[in-house]
């Protein structure tokens, strides 16, 4: 049998890539061993240097080389060290980064410390030999990996410790270790231990809703050894797998401690509280004046907006019954963008209306209403509103508007609504009323900033048929027999009491289709469907 030329060049190709594919695998094999076993083999050659070193003081850069490459002995093991103890929070203008380096160097001289910065902090740091610094941000004269953490790590633990911390007894740091290889690789995947300060640690379970935007805890145990949950509150030393760690999207965001749980608790994983060994507070408070607290408490807030903003997280509902938003308000744009075919943005992440946008939209309707109840105009509840109160009394948790269907002939008595030929009012609320320029309808806005809104829609009876003036291209959309009308009756819609249809499911079986109460759907399901097996 002859073999042709291509069919020698394919056979070629195929054993070449074959080939790469060995080599590649053996690499990644031996890339995970050194991970698990740092000690093993020659260390490769140290990182370019980071332009830091002797330009800034007592600062050493990340260029001196990575963390973990000296030392010997140390956790018990010949290899050398098996954690890296890592100080992630502390403020420029006042901190004790240098004395909590000093402190674990002096009991534990073999364990590699790493302080963390976003940009090279200012004044620089004093750290002590052995302690290195790693800045997060880019330069453009270094490689990627200088500023990535998980090139600078080669531990098989992260010790995260906060900043004024001691470590008084060297072998506490044993005591978290076993505790954790304890747990066997199950759900506990992080170990803690408090830090003794005026406050006690508590426990939290933490429920993360991506598709709702918000994160809720609440509370759990009491903070006794051994407790375990989702998240923790409090200052507390924290040891977790550097595998495991560096896993995580966003490893070492900050605040610190809720970037780290709220990702932990997406992945199904616990921590465990312990009461002993405890770590010491060398530094209490932290800040010698109050106007250092205050700016300290500033970029905390600060931080944790961004924080929330980068994670899609517009509420978190917190364990004492506080509310936080991290959403648009009154004086800010809605959180999408004008809506196409229908489908808002939120629907393609597989997300539903942020809450804070919900919340606008209940304020809203709850203002519009009592405005037309005041001023003598019926009205009703229209399309998707008249659908989510007949589901759940409330907006249907992916719409974003609010229809109303009001009589034209009452629009006179209203003054935010007979003067709309032309122009928009603002009233003294802030709220927008105005002629929408699809048509010959209403909208009131919540705000100029925020254009969530409430749409109206007049309609008049014509030979006992509902009717109007503007149509949209919506199935839903159509002319409606007077008698559902007749009378209007009381329906329970975003905390209020509104007025809807009277025979409500067959008014909306005319206009949805039969089933449509129990069966939800998307606005247009040819531009996205929704999976009903995760409602």
């Amino acid at each position: 049998m002859r073999v042709s030329f291509c069919q020698g060049l394919l056979t070629g190709a195929i054993a070449l890539n074959l080939l790469i594919l060995y080599y590649v695998s053996q690499a990644q094999q031996q890339i995970m061993e050194k991970r698990r076993d740092p000690g093993r083999g020659s260390r490769k050659a140290a990182l370019p240097a980071s332009g830091l070193e002797g330009s800034m003081g007592g600062l050493v850069g990340v260029g001196a080389g990575m963390v973990g490459a000296g030392g010997v002995g140390g956790e018990g093991s010949s290899h050398g060290p098996r954690v890296t103890v890592l100080l992630r929070e502390f403020e420029n203008f006042e901190n004790y980064v240098g004395d909590v380096a000093r402190s674990f160097l002096h009991q534990r001289p073999e364990l590699p410390f790493l302080a963390v910065s976003d940009t090279p902090p200012y004044p620089p740091l004093s750290l002590p030999e052995g302690a290195r610094l790693l800045v997060l941000s880019p330069s453009p004269e270094q490689p990627p990996q200088a500023h990535r953490p998980e090139f600078h790590v080669q531990t098989e633990f992260v010790l995260l410790v906060p900043d004024g911390v001691e470590l008084e007894q060297g072998r506490a740091v044993e005591r978290l270790i076993r505790e954790l290889e304890g747990e066997g690789g199950g759900p506990v995947r992080l170990v803690a231990s408090p830090v003794l300060a005026r406050s006690t640690v508590q426990c939290l379970h933490l429920r993360v809703s991506l598709r709702e935007w918000t994160a809720t805890y609440s509370t759990a145990a009491s903070g006794t050894s051994g407790s375990v949950c989702t998240a923790l509150q409090g200052d507390v030393v924290v040891l977790i797998r550097s595998e495991d760690l560096f896993n995580l999207s966003v490893p070492l965001g900050r605040p610190l401690l809720p970037s780290l749980f709220i990702q932990t608790s997406l992945h199904g994983w616990k921590v465990k509280l312990l009461e002993s060994p405890c770590f010491s507070p060398s530094h209490r408070p932290l800040f010698s004046s109050a106007h250092n607290q205050w700016k300290a408490d500033s970029h905390l807030k600060e931080a944790t907006s961004q924080l929330m903003r980068n994670f899609g997280l517009k509420r978190l509902l917190l364990a004492d019954g506080k509310e936080q938003w991290h959403g648009c308000g009154k004086e800010t744009e809605r959180c999408f963008g004008t809506v196409r075919d229908d489908t808002p943005e939120y629907l393609y992440l597989e997300r539903w209306t942020p809450p804070c946008c919900l919340h606008a939209l209940r304020e809203t309707t709850k203002y519009v209403i009592n405005i037309l109840e005041s001023s003598g105009v019926r009205y009703w509840l229209e399309g998707g509103s008249l659908l989510g109160a007949a589901r759940q009394q409330d907006i249907i948790p992916w719409d974003y508007d609010v229809d109303l269907g009001i009589y034209l002939e009452d629009v006179p008595n209203c003054d935010y609504l007979k003067n709309l030929d032309s122009g928009s009012l603002v009233d003294a609320n802030g709220y927008v009323w105005e002629r929408a320029v699809e048509g010959d309808f209403y909208r009131v806005q919540y705000s100029e900033a925020n254009h969530l809104h409430v749409d109206l829609w007049p309609f008049y009876p014509r030979n006992g048929v509902m009717t109007k003036d503007t149509w949209m291209e919506h199935k839903q959309d159509m002319e409606f027999p007077e008698h559902f009308l007749q009378p209007l009756v009381p329906m329970p819609f975003a905390g209020i009491t509104t007025y809807g249809p009277n025979n409500h499911r067959t008014f909306l079986e005319l206009k949805f289709g039969e089933g449509v109460i129990e069966n939800p759907q998307y606005p247009n399901p040819a531009k996205k469907r929704l999976d009903r097996s995760r409602l």
